[in-house]
């Protein structure tokens, strides 16, 4: 019994040792970040378009692609009881006359906003507007207007996107430009992933000799929550191919009327 309590003195004493010799030891030692505790899936490591036209599908995309009137109504009621809770939760009065058709409202909007899901982006974007053309000169598409919704809060951002790129013996038409990334915007994003989905994908339809996209856009949640810096915007780009080399990139800039990214 001796030897026992003289072994456990020795251990407690080593252990004291241990902490004041290394202060972050114990309540002062710092937590594991997220990228620490579990593993990071990007939706851009799988391929861009899949076997059916789809593109980087969410899981209940084909489902809500595929459905019929009676079970997009059955979804919106669904979504409607959902909102009605959330209201009610907030501590309104659902049964008031300005919220008595707001779930149903909010229900039809949110499908709307996210309807870039269910887009199949060979059949309703692209639609054969690829066509061959002896063309090796950049090509650029400014100012297309976007809106999409923050998957962190679920609050609009909003601004223009800036796309180029230079021809490998096919170009796409214009207005297909802007269908791509309205296609990406209508669904739940972050800014960087959604300028890397319209590079990649476009990317992978023409394979011209490079892909830029510029995205400057202003985010809800930063400017009317937290910190509330409303003058404030945040610019992205997604350089491929060609547009990596200092040159090609800095005409590309200077022909939007951008500064050095």
């Amino acid at each position: 019994m001796h030897s026992h309590n003289h072994n456990n003195f020795h251990h407690t004493v080593a252990q004291t040792h241990a902490h004041s010799a290394n202060p972050l030891v114990g309540s002062l030692q710092r937590k594991s970040t997220p990228l620490n505790t579990r593993p990071a899936s990007p939706y851009t490591l799988q391929p861009p378009v899949e076997a059916d036209g789809f593109s980087w599908p969410s899981v209940g995309t084909r489902i809500r692609a595929e459905e019929s009137s009676d079970e997009e109504e059955a979804r919106i009621e669904r979504i409607s009881g959902a909102v009605r809770t959330l209201l009610e939760e907030l501590g309104e009065d659902v049964e008031r006359e300005g919220l008595l058709d707001t779930p149903k409202r909010y229900a039809k909007a949110m499908l709307y906003f996210t309807k870039g899901y269910q887009t199949n982006i060979m059949d309703d974007v692209i639609n054969n507007a690829v066509f061959e053309e002896d063309h090796d000169e950049m090509v650029i598409v400014r100012d297309i207007e976007i809106y999409s919704l923050c998957e962190h809060h679920l609050v609009p951002f909003f601004g223009k996107v800036h796309i180029g790129y230079i021809p490998n013996k096919k170009v796409l038409g214009l207005s297909k430009l802007a269908r791509l990334a309205e296609m990406y915007a209508r669904r739940l994003q972050v800014q960087e992933r959604l300028t890397k989905q319209i590079a990649m994908s476009l990317s992978d339809i023409l394979k011209p000799l490079g892909v830029a996209v510029v995205i400057e856009a202003t985010h809800m949640c930063m400017v009317s929550r937290g910190i509330q810096k409303t003058g404030s915007s945040t610019v992205t780009s997604c350089m491929l191919g060609c547009f990596r080399a200092h040159r090609t990139r800095e005409e590309f800039l200077s022909l939007l009327g951008k500064r050095s990214l």
